[in-house]
C-alpha cells in the first residue's frame, strides 16, 4: 500500500539539489537516503514534512496520513524541560489527562534509566537528547517516522539499542532515514535513495548492497559517455576529409554528405549524458612527515584514574609502533578520553606528564577531538589557518576552496558552519601541523560517506601512525590493525573489534 507519493520533486536554490525526483513510500518500507553534506536530505524531509515548498513536483500523502520528523537539530522548547516532559507535552491536553502512559511506554522501549526520566533536558549528553527528540516525535503514534541523523552523538550501546527498536516496530509503518553511518544503513534498512541533482537512483536493498549496484550503473554510464564521445569525434574527423574532398572536386553529394555526419555528431553529442559525479563537499588530505623511530610511544603499566584519582584502569606494558594504527575499544566512562589526554601530555608536555608513558622526542601530535574544540567559533576559517599557520592569504585561500569553503563561507565565523563544514576545516588544520602521530577522538564525526572513505583512504596511503576512537563500525573495521580493548580495568589486546560489538549489541 503506497502511503505517500513524491512525483517529479525538486529543489533549487543556488544550484539544483535534487531535480525530477520520483519515489513511492509504501507500508513496510525502510528507505535510506544518501547523499553528500549538505546536497538536500533534509530539504528533502521538510518537503516531505509539508514545512518547505518545492520549486517544482509535488507530494501525495495518503488521506489523513500522519509525519513524525526528528530533525537533527534540538528544537530550543525542550531545553526547557525535564526528559519525561519533553516526551509528554507531545500529546495533546485530552491525551495527557488521560494517556500519559503512553510516554512511560515509549521510554522503556528506548530503555531509558527511571534516573534520567526527571532531568533536565539540557543537562543530558548529546546521545540522550537524540533519543529523548525520538521519543517525543514516536509518543505521538505517526504513521510514518523520518529520522534525520539519528546516529549522531550515540554510542555504540545506544546505536545498537535503537537499530533493534527500528527492527522491532510494527511492519506497516514505513521509515525514512538520513544517516552518514554506514553499518547501521545496512542493519536497519531494505531500500535505498541516493540523492543527486539529477538521476536520483533508488533500490531495493540496504546499503552496502545498493552501492555496488549504483557503482555499476555509474561505471557503464562513464563507459557509454566515453564511447559516444569517441564516436562523434570520429565522425567529426570523417566530416572534415569529406568536405575537403568535397571543395577540391565541387562536388555537392560529398558537401551534402558532410553535413549529415557533422549533425550525427551534434545529435550524439547532445544526447549523451555524462556520468554522475558526485558534488565533493570539499577534499580531505592529510600529511606524514615520517620518523625513523619505530616505537613511538611505550606505556609501562600507566594508571588512569577520574579527575577524582578513582582508578578506572592500568594500561600494561604497551607500545605503540610505526605504523600502528590502533583503535581503542571501550565502553562509555571506560576511561578512553582519559588515556588520550595522558597520551597528548606526553608528546606535547613530557616533562609535566605521566612517567609511565613514554613518547619518542621525534614524535610531532597531529590531535582531533570529536566537539572539534580547537575551532573557535568567533573565527572565520580563514582567521583559523592564517593565525595558527606561517602562510599567506591566497595560500589560505586556496586550501579553504580545496576542503569545500566558497569565499563568502571563508568569512563567516565558524560556529555559524555546519558540522560537516567545521569537521573538514579541522581536517585541514590537522593536514598544516604536518604530524607523525594521530590521535584522533571521533573523526567521522559530521563527515557524509564520501568524507569518511577519503579519511579512510589518506590515513592508509600515508600509512600513517595513529590511535582512534570510534562509534563508526565501517570505520573501524577499514582501518584498524591492531586493537586495544579495555575491561575488567585492564587494556588488553584484542585481535578484531567484532567481539566488543558483539558484547554491545553491534554487528
Amino acid at each position: 500500500m503506497t502511503l505517500l507519493n513524491i512525483r517529479n520533486l525538486g529543489v533549487t536554490l543556488s544550484s539544483p539539489l535534487f531535480s525530477r525526483l520520483n519515489l513511492a513510500v509504501n507500508a513496510g518500507d525502510r528507505i535510506g537516503i544518501v547523499a553528500a553534506n549538505g546536497q538536500g536530505k533534509s530539504t528533502l524531509f521538510r518537503c516531505i514534512a509539508g514545512t518547505l515548498e518545492p520549486t517544482e513536483g509535488d507530494v501525495t500523502r495518503a488521506r489523513g496520513l500522519t509525519v513524525g520528523y526528528v530533525e537533527q537539530n534540538v528544537p530550543p522548547a525542550l531545553f526547557a524541560k525535564t526528559f519525561y516532559d519533553a516526551v509528554l507535552d507531545a500529546l495533546s491536553p485530552a491525551e495527557m489527562e488521560t494517556e500519559s502512559w503512553r510516554a512511560d511506554v515509549v521510554l522503556e522501549s528506548l530503555e531509558v534509566p527511571e534516573d534520567l526520566r526527571k532531568r533536565p533536558f539540557a543537562a543530558l549528553s548529546g546521545g540522550w537528547q537524540r533519543l529523548a527528540m525520538l521519543a517525543h516525535v514516536w509518543v505521538t503514534e505517526p504513521d510514518l517516522l523520518m529520522l534525520d541523523e539519528p546516529t549522531n552523538h550515540l554510542d555504540l550501546r545506544k546505536i545498537s539499542r535503537l537499530e533493534e527498536w527500528l527492527n522491532a516496530l510494527p511492519r506497516d509503518v514505513p521509515v525514512i532515514l538520513a544517516s552518514h553511518d554506514r553499518a547501521f544503513l545496512d542493519a536497519v534498512t531494505n531500500r535505498t535513495l541516493f540523492l543527486r541533482p539529477e538521476q536520483s537512483q533508488v533500490f531495493a536493498l540496504p546499503y552496502s548492497r545498493a552501492r555496488v549496484a549504483v557503482d555499476e550503473i555509474d561505471a557503464a554510464d562513464a563507459r557509454r559517455y566515453e564511447r559516444d564521445m569517441k564516436t562523434a569525434e570520429q565522425l567529426r574527423k570523417q566530416a572534415a576529409k569529406l568536405n575537403n574532398i568535397g571543395i577540391n572536386s565541387g562536388s555537392d553529394l560529398l558537401v551534402v554528405k558532410t553535413k549529415q555526419l557533422k549533425q550525427r555528431a551534434e545529435k550524439l553529442v547532445d544526447a549523451a549524458k555524462p556520468a554522475h559525479l558526485e558534488r565533493s563537499a570539499g577534499a580531505i588530505k592529510l600529511a606524514n612527515r615520517g620518523t625513523h623511530a619505530k616505537v613511538l610511544v611505550t606505556l609501562d603499566d600507566a594508571a588512569v584514574k577520574t579527575p577524582s584519582g578513582t582508578l578506572l584502569f592500568k594500561t600494561g606494558r604497551q607500545f605503540i609502533c610505526q605504523g600502528d594504527r590502533i583503535v581503542l575499544l571501550g565502553e562509555n566512562g571506560a576511561g578512553k578520553t582519559r588515556l588520550i589526554a595522558m597520551l597528548r601530555k606526553a608528546i606535547t608536555n613530557p616533562e609535566t606528564a605521566e612517567n609511565r608513558i613514554k613518547a619518542t622526542p621525534s614524535l610531532a601530535l597531529g590531535y582531533g577531538d570529536q566537539a572539534l574544540a580547537e575551532l573557535r567559533d568567533s573565527y572565520t576559517p580563514l582567521q583559523t589557518i592564517i593565525r595558527r599557520f606561517d602562510i599567506g592569504d591566497q595560500r589560505a585561500r586556496a586550501l579553504l576552496a580545496g576542503a569545500g569553503m566558497s569565499i563568502e563561507m571563508q568569512g563567516r565565523p565558524v560556529g555559524q558552519l555546519s558540522g560537516g563544514q567545521k569537521a573538514r576545516l579541522g581536517m585541514l588544520a590537522l593536514r598544516l601541523s604536518n604530524p607523525n602521530f594521530y590521535v584522533l577522538d571521533e573523526p567521522t564525526n559530521h563527515l557524509d560517506i564520501e568524507g569518511q572513505e577519503a579519511l579512510e583512504d589518506e590515513l592508509m596511503r600515508h600509512q600513517a601512525s595513529c590511535l582512534l576512537v570510534s562509534h563508526d563500525r565501517s570505520f573501524v573495521r577499514a582501518v584498524g590493525n591492531r586493537f586495544w580493548l579495555i575491561e575488567k580495568r585492564k587494556l588488553v589486546e584484542v585481535a578484531s573489534p567484532e567481539g566488543f560489538f558483539a558484547s554491545v549489541g553491534g554487528r
